[in-house]
């Protein structure tokens, strides 16, 4: 199993993540031993969605206000409907993903979470893929979305759905592996 005990991660959500989107990843990226923060706009805890139903509930880190994107190797952007849309309106969620995004950092985006990408204009040019409904939005900001599990373009991480998070996670854990071993060259 890959060692990630250096890596600093960094999740975003708040209320409507989709619960396995925001639990798995987080779950084995801390069995590889990262250090995973989540923030949100603010710490009271937030619910997760599992089908249409109440899911689980976490109680965020930190807020997003407290974020220093200096911090972190990587940004992980769960799903769900409700969450990404809320989240795509709070200014300091989108400076966040800019900021991780300009400095090149891996930016692993699953579900619905690619909305967030678009409201921070960075998927021009990019190959990504997303939930199907969200697929016309990515286009229309100029990304070229495919119909695959895991889509990596260069530091950009990419998958459509709950189905999706083992390949999500694996290259997930790939990109830092890869990235803490450039960082140690």
């Amino acid at each position: 199993m890959a060692d990630l005990s250096q890596a600093r991660v960094l999740m975003l959500a708040t209320d409507g993540f989709e619960n396995d989107e925001l639990f798995k990843p987080r779950q084995a990226l801390i069995d590889a031993g990262a250090k995973v923060t989540l923030a949100s706009i603010k710490t009271d805890a937030i619910q997760g969605e599992k089908g249409g139903e109440k899911g689980d509930t976490i109680t965020p880190d930190i807020t997003l206000e407290d974020v220093d994107t200096d911090d972190y190797d990587a940004l992980v952007l769960p799903g769900g409907v409700a969450n990404p849309d809320t989240m795509r309106m709070q200014e300091r969620a989108i400076e966040i993903i800019s900021e991780f995004m300009e400095d090149e950092k891996i930016v692993a985006a699953i579900c619905h979470a690619p909305w967030l990408l678009v409201e921070a204009d960075v998927v021009d040019g990019r190959q990504l893929t997303s939930w199907p409904s969200i697929r016309t939005d990515l286009e229309n900001a100029g990304a070229e979305v495919v119909d695959e599990q895991v889509v990596i373009d260069q530091n950009l991480i990419t998958s459509r759905k709950p189905d999706d998070i083992p390949a999500f996670n694996e290259a997930i854990i790939n990109a830092l592996v890869e990235e803490l071993a450039d960082e140690d060259a």
